[in-house]
């Protein structure tokens, strides 16, 4: 019976219009404990508004939390059960079929797993694409009732798709309790950030205070008696159902002699009156109500008189019983009336009853074929020690939860069950390894210490070696002493990979990728690497993934020492790419090195498709780790080619879509993307990774590279003399590393202009002189050429022109367009003051090149020297596949719809604003209008579409 509910019904009735007509959205009902929240997600599918929609429900419950995707079980077991094969089969077609490992019971073995979080993306989008199908033919309403209680996994998906409901026929409608410690949570909180409204149902006043006393004692009350009740309960629902309920109970009429009865029973006191009352029942129905609070309502009533020791007659009896008490919904199903009645009875059971409930429930469970989850999730409640089938059970549930994409739920079966191992067998040794395999992706620290304490109690050599190459190359960027010891001497153990064969030569190659990479930032390690590539020759290191994990590794140390010529590296980056398949999955080894290496190799032809199409899988699969990582290694390949408003836009991307840090196993990206900053000179993207360096580092050169940022930033603020001091403290680290590479981070070019600014000309030469020398050295032309524009800024006259002249000719053989723009607007201001007849062309050249690149700042410098400010005539008209993309987003079309619309991928959308948007000269979406209606005047902005044809 809903009372003063009105309003929150016909908002709901609007919102499920709404979603029949497509246009999905979530509605959060809020409120504390009991304030009918429950009882007004029961209600909406009884409304007029709801009629054909397909009703997808799932109670959360503390008891399941720790099951992975309980929550989205109980929203799709139903309806894929109820359907036809044929119809199951069509909803999980295409990429609905990734979720398909989320509804098997217990996950098949696999020989080789993916990364878990890998397969839990993957299942999100699966998720995604089969809610879609499910409401093609029927809109779907969902119901969640207590959001705060819903697992992790589920939460990932519920988050993701309430992103998306606005393009999709499905009403989401999910109720949470205020006060919970759990409501906080990031997840809880993000979620509920995207709700379109926010219900929150008021306490009942007198008048509905009364009609609620009459409904349920059938008589109409004393108004002092209604006024007991609703000061006593404040007029929550809940509180004054369970009132009534105990005064029933007690056989207290609504009269006003007993007033006082009703104001001693505040809510506090409830659960001792529901105690009382549970004490006062037979045995059979006491037993029944241990049983469902110790089970929960998701399994068979069958299951729960089992556990209470009753038969089917005697279930179902204590089932009326209950239900007739006010204790459970339905007499057909156990689930409680209230959350209160749960709470009482756990606390009216000792200890020890809990425990022996729980124990009995976990081998009921076991033994009736229940998946490992769900008994797992009983065992977790036991604090005595487990029999060994009860770990092998802890241990198949981590391993469900893997490869359904949970690795902290995984962590935790697998911790409980490292307590019930012995303290130095190989069983403990493997659940160390399971337990830092499934860590790697969250904690990467505990995951190389949980290593450190698996290998000594291995046997065998290929074991403990198959054991340390768990932990993922890029976790090794600041490993401890103790752990390159660990690497050293399992590596010595398994032997020289030239003399091995199998899988030992597999291993001892990861082995001493590791092991090396572990070493980067020690010079003379840098320099025994460089020799160990040197002592290759043209052997073969490409065939296998092992091989050219440690080829990345060895190049990325040639190129940080800059010991072999840029060319070389390029040679063998090249190799390494031809031979390895574009998958967003290589962010988690030890090829985003390559990425930096061929950067500052200037050779990125072959790279930038690769990671391109890296990109589109990570997409296809909706992984978003990979996605961002990926962006993050683009931002860097853009800027090196000269592609500055993109490698902007893919730097934003990658902070917005995932945290990055300076410690775990992406400090490699946040390294990338600080090159990134400096170079745009972003404030807003330094500020950012600034925010990232919360802890104090360990590794040398990830501090240096950190003062590079607090540099760049004081000289954004005009602190010139703070900004030279963070550069030289950065060179003097990195040279003291051995990194060495005038390319990745040019320090010595930017305190050479830092000096010349503070009118130290001989300081600023003397330093761009050396730059110029290591850069010739290693031989990228970007370099070199970059090297020559600064020593042509800060030489006078003939040489300094000259200098200028080298410049652009050797960046003529650089992709790097925004490099080469540079130094022709030196080249074209030199000249000019000399009165060269050239200087025009070479500005102008400039001029396009920046307008190309993205480099505002570069555009008005040029025009400045071209005597104009007017671009407008170096704007190239946007072609017609342009035209139509950038009129669809003035429309108001996202980059998703747009690209449904003209049947493209959202790549090639994102490709065509971003091209518009440099041709137009504009930087945000909300330009656009404006920014088109400029450019072609001949058409009316406010009525493009698809079939206008484009501008003429």
């Amino acid at each position: 019976m809903l009372l003063e509910r009105q309003g929150e019904l016909e908002q709901i009735s609007r919102a499920l219009r709404d979603a029949q007509a497509g246009g999905g959205s979530q509605l959060l009902v809020g409120g504390p404990l009991g304030n009918g929240k429950s009882a007004l997600l029961q209600e909406i599918p009884s409304l007029e508004a709801a009629d054909g929609f397909r009703v997808l429900r799932a109670n959360a419950s503390s008891l399941e939390q720790d099951f992975a995707f309980g929550v989205v079980r109980q929203l799709f077991d139903p309806v894929l059960s109820r359907a036809v094969p044929e119809l199951r089969e069509r909803w999980l077609t295409g990429a609905a079929g990734l979720a398909r490992v989320v509804f098997a019971d217990d996950a098949p073995e696999a020989t080789d797993p993916a990364p878990a979080v890998i397969v839990q993306e993957a299942a999100l989008q699966g998720l995604t694409a089969l809610l879609r199908n499910i409401s093609l033919d029927k809109p779907s309403l969902i119901l969640i009732d207590d959001l705060q209680w819903v697992d992790e996994p589920s939460l990932r998906w519920l988050t993701r798709l309430a992103k998306r409901l606005d393009s999709l026929r499905v009403l989401l409608v999910t109720a949470v309790r205020e006060g919970d410690s759990r409501t906080d949570r990031p997840l809880v909180t993000e979620m509920t950030s995207f709700c379109h409204h926010e219900l929150r149902p008021a306490a009942l006043s007198v008048t509905a205070t009364s009609e609620l006393v009459c409904k349920q004692t059938g008589e109409w009350p004393d108004e002092e008696f209604v006024l007991a009740c609703h000061e006593t309960t404040d007029g929550n629902p809940m509180f004054l159902m369970s009132i009534l309920l105990n005064l029933a109970y007690s056989g207290i009429v609504p009269a006003a002699k007993h007033v006082d009865v009703v104001r001693s029973l505040r809510p506090a006191q409830l659960r001792e009156r529901l105690i009382q009352c549970l004490q006062t029942q037979s045995d059979p129905v006491r037993s029944f109500a241990r049983a469902v609070a110790v089970l929960g309502e998701h399994v068979d009533v069958e299951l729960i008189g089992h556990l209470a020791g009753l038969d089917a007659i005697g279930s179902a009896t204590a089932m009326r019983t209950m239900h007739q008490l006010g204790l459970l919904k339905s007499d057909q199903h156990p689930t409680f009336m209230h959350l209160v009645v749960q709470d009482a009875i756990e606390e009216w059971m000792t200890a020890e009853e809990r425990e022996e409930l729980h124990l009995r429930a976990v081998k009921l469970l076991h033994g009736s074929g229940y998946p490992a989850e769900q008994v797992a999730a009983q065992l977790m409640t036991i604090t005595s020690q487990h029999d060994w089938w009860a770990i092998e059970v802890l241990r198949s549930a981590a391993d469900t939860a893997m490869r359904r994409g949970a690795p902290e739920v995984a962590a935790r079966y697998l911790r409980r069950a490292l307590l019930d191992a012995s303290p130095d067998g190989e069983d403990r040794a493997r659940l160390l390894v399971d337990l830092a395999t499934a860590e790697r992706g969250f904690d990467a620290s505990a995951s190389v210490r949980h290593i450190s304490y698996a290998v000594p109690l291995l046997r065998t050599v290929r074991d403990r070696a198959a054991a340390v190459v768990r932990i993922a190359p890029t976790v090794l960027v600041s490993a401890s002493r103790p752990v390159r010891d660990l690497l050293e001497r399992v590596s010595d153990e398994l032997g020289d990979p030239v003399m091995l064969a199998g899988v030992d030569r597999e291993l001892a190659f990861r082995l001493e990728a590791r092991l090396r990479y572990s070493w980067h930032s020690d010079p003379a390690q840098l320099g025994d690497s460089v020799r160990r590539l040197l002592a290759l020759g043209d052997q073969d290191l490409v065939g296998s993934g092992a091989e050219r994990e440690l080829l990345v590794v060895l190049l990325d140390a040639a190129m940080l020492t800059a010991k072999l010529p840029a060319t070389e590296v390029a040679r063998l980056g090249r190799r390494v790419l031809d031979h390895e398949p574009a998958s967003s999955g290589h962010v988690h080894t030890a090829l985003p090195l390559l990425v930096t290496t061929m950067a500052a190799a200037d050779a990125l032809e072959d790279l930038a498709p690769w990671l391109d199409l890296a990109l589109d899988r990570a997409r296809m699969q909706d992984v978003t780790i990979e996605h961002a990582l990926i962006r993050t290694e683009q931002a860097l390949t853009l800027l090196h080619l000269g592609r500055l408003d993109e490698a902007r836009s893919a730097a934003f991307d990658a902070l917005d879509l995932t945290a990055l840090d300076w410690k775990g196993s992406n400090a490699t990206a946040a390294v990338a993307l600080a090159a990134v900053a400096i170079e745009l000179r972003e404030p807003q993207l330094i500020s950012r990774l600034l925010d990232l360096q919360q802890e104090r580092t360990d590794h040398a050169c990830l501090a240096a590279i950190y003062r590079l940022l607090h540099g760049a930033a004081a000289a954004l603020s005009g602190d010139l003399d703070r900004a030279l001091e963070y550069n030289l403290e950065c060179g003097r680290a990195l040279e003291r590393a051995g990194w060495r590479n005038p390319v990745l981070f040019p320090w010595r070019l930017t305190a050479a202009s830092l000096h010349a600014r503070l009118g130290d000309r001989e300081a600023a030469l003397e330093l761009a002189e050396e730059a110029r020398s290591r850069a010739v050295t290693w031989g990228a032309p970007s370099g070199v050429g970059r090297a020559l524009c600064t020593l042509a800024r800060l030489t006078p006259g003939p040489r300094g022109l000259d200098l200028a002249r080298e410049s652009v000719e050797v960046l003529g053989e650089s992709a790097n367009s925004f490099e080469l723009a540079k130094a022709l607007l030196e080249l074209g201001t030199r000249e000019r003051a000399e009165g060269e007849p050239d200087a025009g062309h070479h500005l102008r050249r400039a001029q396009e090149l920046a307008l190309q690149c993205g480099a505002n700042w570069l555009v008005a410098k040029s025009a400045e020297e071209l005597e104009t400010t007017d671009t407008s005539g170096l704007r190239t008209a946007l072609t017609k596949s342009e035209y139509k993309v950038a009129g669809l987003a003035v429309d108001g079309h996202t980059n998703q719809e747009i690209a449904d619309i003209l049947q493209v991928t959202c790549r090639a959308i994102e490709k065509h604003l971003t091209n518009s948007f440099r041709k137009l000269g504009i930087r945000r979406r909300t330009e656009l209008p404006e920014a088109l209606a400029r450019a072609h005047p001949e058409t009316a902005v406010t009525t493009l579409r698809p079939a206008s044809g484009g501008p003429r």
